[in-house]
């Protein structure tokens, strides 16, 4: 109650101490959307780190979108402030992707140090503007600083991973390469684009993960369309114009906002050639099955998951209770491979059990920008801000009452916190269950297979590593997984036997290195996994043989007379 008392008041405090900055901030953007409207424009006030009213982008120009709500995000922790909204445009969908389809040839004819090139100009344009970026990200996805600062250092960084032969082979996947085969023959590979690649955002990571699927493609030689999520269009509006200012021709990025019935036009339009798509399995199924008739067409899908966390009795308890409540929380729960799941053996359940519950209370929650007064550098950083939207929120809570009713004990409570402000703040919840299963995916279940994507963690015991694993698998999705032991043959065995594209050893779930493949199995993603191996789906390899000589191969009961040639 006491920290809880204490995050109020430090909201209060932050409230008050940013009245007179909000207004300055809301007067410039007034400012703006009158001089948008003395231009025969009607747009929606742009945020402060933008420098355009609410836009597509299509073949290089800004097309300013009409006022209205249809596509609109609102600050989680100020629902009443709107950072970005527009009625979106159906038609522009064909457009941007006709732009897209001009503008192929000549950069798929351009060389691959010519497009290094401009994606090193973008790789300074998004350092340059970084902590702009940071500021639109904990504003649109209410995410704390220290992470909104971080995926805005991510933009950049994903250039230097893409571009480094040494750590993954990277550009050897669109660079030609050749060999003797013998002394008149030799053997070659090219590297193809696509064309034309649709790319649909996320909003838990609205400019990373965007751009983790953008920058291969631009390397490889594809064009761009870009639909960020309706939830985040602020942060993929200012991706885009960094992309634009980097000075790629016109048509090779461009950009449609909009929700659901934009998405469905652009991944099903018969102009594109791939889809690149982060989200969740209920969309990502509704693609494949668009795409169904177009098997040429190169689909990446990368989706959620229930990921598990193995605790053994040899584990460092500490490491473990950490790591797991970390993974469980950070971000509010809303990352793709958050711990959902720890499966603990029975020695060590009720001390492993004890520590994260405890770190779960005391985990400080409050404006993303932090708590206290004065500037931002002074103030207290926040281990999490508030949850995307009032719906994720009831979607927790809603959880958590079903997990009490299928005989889950709720050890923390996840509730709301009250605010003068409405932010949408949830605390974490910790709820323990028998084991998990398969036997019930229909949410019915406590042990049940369902990805709630907030900050909730379900704990089952075992008492053995073959029970462990057993337990782990029991999902369909197959995107993260960890486990936390002292013993090598257990690690290893673990990592063979635990369903996951990505299998961590005593660290947790979440957080991924960008030199390493990213996706997962099942519901989780196609086996088209980003990360260091997102360019080879961003390009397709192409044998060649090339006879120099005059040798040409008679095969068995094969005659040929050379006077028949001349």
């Amino acid at each position: 109650m006491r920290r809880l008392q204490q995050r109020r008041r430090g909201q209060a405090r932050q409230r008050r101490n940013q009245e007179t900055g909000v207004q300055t901030r809301e007067g410039r953007q007034e400012g703006q959307a009158r001089q948008a409207e003395g231009q025969g424009v009607s747009a929606a006030a742009p945020h402060p780190s933008l420098r355009h009213p609410a836009c597509d982008i299509i073949n290089g120009k800004i097309v300013p979108l009409r006022t209205g709500d249809a596509v609109a995000s609102r600050n989680p922790a100020r629902p009443a402030e709107t950072v970005w909204s527009a009625a979106s445009e159906l038609a522009h969908v064909d457009e941007a992707v006709a732009a897209a389809r001009a503008a192929f040839p000549a950069w798929a004819a351009s060389t691959p140090d010519d497009r290094i090139a401009l994606l090193r100009r973008f790789q300074q344009v998004a350092r340059d503007r970084a902590e702009a970026l940071a500021e639109l990200i904990c504003d649109e996805t209410g995410k704390a600083w220290w992470e909104s600062i971080g995926e805005a250092a991510l933009i950049a960084g994903k250039v230097d991973i893409t571009l480094d032969e040494s750590a993954h082979s990277g550009l050897q996947r669109v660079r030609a390469f050749e060999f003797p085969m013998n002394e008149t023959r030799r053997a070659a590979c090219a590297f193809r684009p696509h064309g034309v690649m649709c790319v649909l955002g996320p909003f838990n990571f609205p400019a990373h993960l965007p751009n983790g699927h953008i920058v291969p493609a631009l390397l490889a030689g594809n064009t761009i369309v870009f639909k960020p999520s309706d939830k985040t269009p602020g942060v993929g509006q200012m991706l885009a114009e960094m992309l634009l200012d980097a000075g790629f021709p016109a048509g090779v990025i461009n950009l449609v906002q909009g929700g659901a019935d934009i998405a469905s036009r652009l991944a099903s339009h018969d102009g594109v050639d791939g889809v690149l798509f982060t989200g969740s399995w209920p969309v990502g199924r509704r693609i494949l099955e668009a795409n169904l008739d177009r098997p040429g067409r190169i689909v990446a899908l990368e989706m959620g998951g229930n990921n598990p966390a193995v605790v053994m009795d040899d584990a460092d308890l500490r490491q473990a209770a950490i790591e797991c409540a970390r993974c469980a929380f950070n971000t509010t729960g809303q990352r793709c491979t958050s711990t959902r799941r720890v499966i603990v053996h029975e020695r060590v359940a009720q001390p492993f059990v004890r520590a994260v519950c405890q770190t779960a209370n005391t985990l400080l929650i409050g404006d993303p920008r932090g708590v206290g007064d004065g500037p931002r550098e002074s103030r207290q950083p926040v281990f999490m801000g508030p949850i995307i939207n009032a719906q994720s929120r009831d979607a927790v809570l809603g959880f958590q009452r079903d997990l009490a009713r299928a005989g889950a004990e709720v050890l923390v409570e996840s509730t709301t916190i009250d605010t003068p402000e409405g932010g949408f703040y949830i605390t974490p919840g910790v709820a323990r269950v028998d084991r998990f299963s398969l036997a019930d995916d229909a949410g019915k279940d406590a042990g049940c297979d369902v990805e709630i994507f907030g900050p909730y963690l379900r704990i089952s015991t075992t008492d053995s590593l073959d029970d462990a694993i057993i337990q782990a698998n029991a999902t369909r999705y197959g995107l993260s997984s960890s486990i936390f032991t002292r013993s090598e043959p257990a690690a290893a065995r673990f990592l063979r036997e635990s369903r996951a594209g990505c299998v961590n050893v005593n660290t947790g779930t979440a957080g991924a290195s960008g030199k390493l493949p990213f996706g997962g199995l099942g519901f989780s993603g196609n086996h088209r996994p980003a990360g260091a191996f997102s360019l080879d789906y961003c390009a397709y390899p192409v044998a060649t043989m090339i006879e120099t000589g005059a040798e040409a191969q008679i095969a068995p009961g094969m005659t040929f007379d050379d006077s028949w040639v001349r």
